[in-house]
């Protein structure tokens, strides 16, 4: 049997399962492989999964880094017709997450590749901001610098006003709550900011309000899971 690639999505948020498809341990009782961000991390999801998993008959190869010899590792179990789960640390991997790298070898090596439905944390952010969903981008991290990150801002909000497309981007949680005041003060007053906190949680948060309005009472997000997104268009 010709090898399959299972692009397993993961939970957001802590021991929260009841977001995934009952479908997801089917395909990884179909592996013999994993490539994941984090093998900790992976092997207390798919236990958490599964708890009869024997963890120990199972290949794990870590792919933060796909370097060559990661690579090479990657291209020969598909050679040996390996089934290979690929597991990023939250979400979908591929997806803001890595995973990308071994996803384009296989296509390049015509393999069989098996996208499976989970959490998204940019999607179901702007699935419940009420921002512009037909045209909308993540931008990923903006910049550290104070400088340089108000100047990204302002031409995140100028683009959006100008192609009424929703911005997206993510920021370290321990920094979460300088980013929101930064938002606040380079802004537009009636500018929309969406903050989405803990998705899938049972603290979840998902919240949208003018700058203005987000200025006047502002919550406290430091070191929680969190997705930003802007909106300037009429």
């Amino acid at each position: 049997m010709a090898s399959v690639i299972y692009l397993i999505p993961s939970v957001l948020s802590g021991t929260e399962t009841n977001c995934l498809p009952s479908y997801i341990l089917d395909a990884v009782k179909n592996c013999s492989v994993f490539f994941v961000e984090n093998e900790r991390t992976a092997r207390r999801y798919l236990k958490l999964l599964w708890r009869e998993m024997t963890i120990d008959n199972y290949e794990w190869h870590n792919m933060k880094d796909v370097n060559n010899e990661v690579a090479s590792v990657f291209k020969q179990k598909i050679k040996e017709e390996k089934n290979i789960g690929i597991i990023s640390e939250a979400g979908c991997p591929g997806v803001a997450d890595p995973g990308q790298l071994l996803v384009s070898i296989a296509q390049q090596m015509n393999v069989l590749v098996k996208p499976l439905v989970g959490p998204n944390s940019i999607l179901l952010a702007l699935m419940a901001s009420g921002m512009n969903g037909q045209q909308f981008q993540f931008v990923g991290y903006l910049p550290i610098d104070v400088a340089e990150r108000s100047k990204a801002i302002k031409y995140l909000e100028n683009e959006s006003r100008q192609k009424k497309c929703t911005q997206i981007f993510i920021e370290t949680p321990y920094r979460n709550n300088q980013l929101l005041e930064t938002l606040t003060k380079t802004l537009q007053p009636q500018t929309r900011i969406c903050i989405a906190v803990d998705l899938t949680s049972p603290v979840e948060m998902i919240q949208t309000k003018t700058a203005q309005q987000w200025k006047s009472s502002m919550p406290q997000i430091h070191k929680r899971p969190a997705i930003f997104l802007i909106y300037a268009g009429d």
